[in-house]
Formats: structure tokens, sequence, C-alpha cells
């Protein structure tokens, strides 16, 4: 773990142990949180994961949902989440469970507990995974390193081969490869991606369908009363890094294979990656161009009244993989502490 995410860790225990969160959320004007899911996986991650941090495993998930209510909160749709921001009273604190990316992994693990739980959620879909055809290179990276002993890295144009045999040494290896593509252009990252994965035989559209729901199952976890399916772009290209058009077409062209998919046109957008760095004004002017109802970033906060006018922009707070300790839920449903973290840190 980070030095980055060790200092939050200590921060969730000073909390925790404070009883600080309730106060918390009696006392401030935030009214709900989004929470961001990627992967429910019941084994234990390797040593090497760096991944690890997408993933939760069934009984936290399990365990969110029924804590939350605990504390009187409840679980609602995104369309009444916007009901409620809208309300001109407080009324009661609220939670919205999102999925991104649509892993087979949420059909097999995270739908059974959704259903006993009658939990309503929302799964934002990036349609060439589904078809098979996208590239989920996070997790090339990470599969391509794990059993090497050594790598060849390109930086620029210059090619070095780095020790990847201690996890210490992979780690560093995918840091710097991560952040050398998240820095790219599309592009050229697509490019460096497919070569390193050619090197070393690793078959990124195999990797697509092991990992990502076929439409068959995409339509079975779609048919769920308490499913409501968003858009996620075709290709999850971080938007930022797009030509205006490019990215008005990917948002665009998501939600019209949906539609034809399913009959109705998804009203819900999420921006891939979602940070600073993949999605600023532009996309969010996009997003309200392109008449979606709201779009979520992973810029982490609370929900607030304000936040009623600027739908195309909201926060979502992260069931991170690194803290699933169940005396931390109580500061996950606090929003008012991720809008202040997220002050600090951006």
């Amino acid at each position: 773990m980070s030095a980055k995410y060790a200092v939050i860790r200590a921060m969730f225990e000073v909390l925790w142990l404070s009883r600080l969160p309730d106060l918390i959320r009696a006392l401030s004007r935030s009214r709900g949180v989004i929470f961001t899911l990627h992967r429910i996986l019941p084994q234990e991650p390797a040593d090497f994961s760096p991944n690890a941090i997408l993933q939760v495993q069934p009984d936290f998930l399990e365990y969110v949902i029924e804590r939350v209510r605990d504390l009187g909160i409840d679980i609602v749709s995104l369309d009444e989440a916007l009901e409620r921001l809208a309300a001109s009273s407080k009324g009661r604190p609220f939670v919205v469970l999102t999925f991104d990316d649509a892993y087979k992994d949420n059909l097999k693990y995270a739908l059974p507990i959704l259903r006993r739980q009658q939990a309503p959620f929302t799964l934002y879909v990036p349609t060439a995974f589904v078809d098979g055809v996208g590239e989920l290179w996070w997790q090339a990276i990470e599969d391509i390193i794990t059993p090497q002993q050594a790598i060849a890295m390109t930086v620029d144009g210059e090619t070095d081969y780095i020790d990847t045999l201690t996890t210490g040494q992979k780690q560093s290896a995918f840091d710097t490869l991560y952040w050398q593509m998240r820095k790219m252009p599309e592009p050229e990252r697509i490019e460096l991606l497919r070569k390193f994965a050619t090197a070393y035989g690793y078959d990124l559209d195999l990797q697509c369908r092991e990992l990502i729901m076929d439409w068959q199952e995409l339509r079975h976890f779609a048919g769920e009363p308490l499913c409501t399916i968003g858009a996620h772009t075709v290709h999850h290209y971080e938007l930022a890094k797009l030509p205006v058009e490019q990215a008005r077409n990917e948002m665009a062209q998501s939600a019209d294979i949906l539609l034809a998919q399913f009959g109705v046109r998804p009203t819900h957008f999420s921006y891939p990656l979602g940070g600073p760095l993949s999605a600023g004004q532009r996309e969010f002017d996009l997003a309200k161009e392109l008449g979606f109802r709201s779009a979520v970033t992973t810029r982490p906060g609370g929900l607030y009244p304000r936040h009623a006018k600027t739908p195309e922009a909201l926060p979502r707070v992260s069931l991170n993989g690194y803290f699933q300790s169940r005396r931390y839920v109580d500061v996950f449903a606090t929003g008012a502490i991720f809008s202040a973290m997220g002050k600090v840190t951006g």
C-alpha cells in the first residue's frame, strides 16, 4: 500500500474511533453519497495486485448495504436521488450504488446480494467491452507483469529492461507503465498497449471476453427491476484526451447502442476514469448537450442541494478495495468527509 493510502487509512481509524461520522452526518448539509464499485470477487487478492483497489468481497458489499440502512440511510436509485436533491427539505439521507464496466463477477456475485437486499443500483456499460473487443488496459499490464522476472519498457523512445522479480519491483514497473499510458494521447496509448501485449503473447480480446459480460448476460442482468443501465462510452477512452467530436461520438454512440439493445435510451452517464485528467467542463457540457439526466465523476464528495443544478458533474465515493474494514463503512457513508478530502487533494 502506498504512503497516500496509509495516510487515508490512519485518518479513517481516527474518524471511526472518535465517532465523528455520526455527528458530521447530522450537522452537514450533505444529503447523500453515490458509491463507486467495479469488481465483486470472493478471493483475497495476490500480493501483487495493483488493481485490487477496484475489487471488494461479496460479504463486504452485503455488510455495506445492511450497515447504511442501520444508520437510517436509504438506498435509492439515481432517479430518486436526483429528486431528493431537488427537494426543498433535506429529508432522509441516501446512498446510490453504482457499478462501472459490466464485469461478469457483478452478475455472479453482486446481483444475488442486490436482489436479496432489494437494493436498487446502476450499471454503467462501455459497449465495446460487451462486444468483446474492448481493452481493459489497466488489468492487462498487471497480468503481463505478474509472471515476468523482467520486462522491456520503452520510455521517451528508449527501451530498457526493468527487473520485476519482487513484488516491489513489479509494483514500481506497473506504476511507471500505468502513468506513462495515462499521460499519452489515446492513439499512442493504444499502440503502446498492443505492442506490449503482443510482445508477451497476451490476448487482449480474450481478456475482455473473460472479464466482461456479453450481451446475453447483460440482458439477464439488465432485466432485474432493481437495475438502471447507464452509458459509459463505447471504448472507455479518457474523454478529455479526445477531440471534441470524438468525445461527443463516444458518449452519444454508447447511448444509441444501449437503446438498440434494450429499447430504452439511458439517461445516466459515467465518465471513464472520471477524475480531473479524464473529464472536465467540456465533457460536462457535452453530457448536458446530449440530454443525460446525470453524469458521474470519480471526484470524491457527498451530494448537496447545489448538485441539483449541476447533475452532469456529480461526485462519487469509491468503495475502495484497500479499505474493506467494516468499521470504515460509517466513514464511507459520510459525504461531507469526502467533500473535505476532495478540497484538500484537488
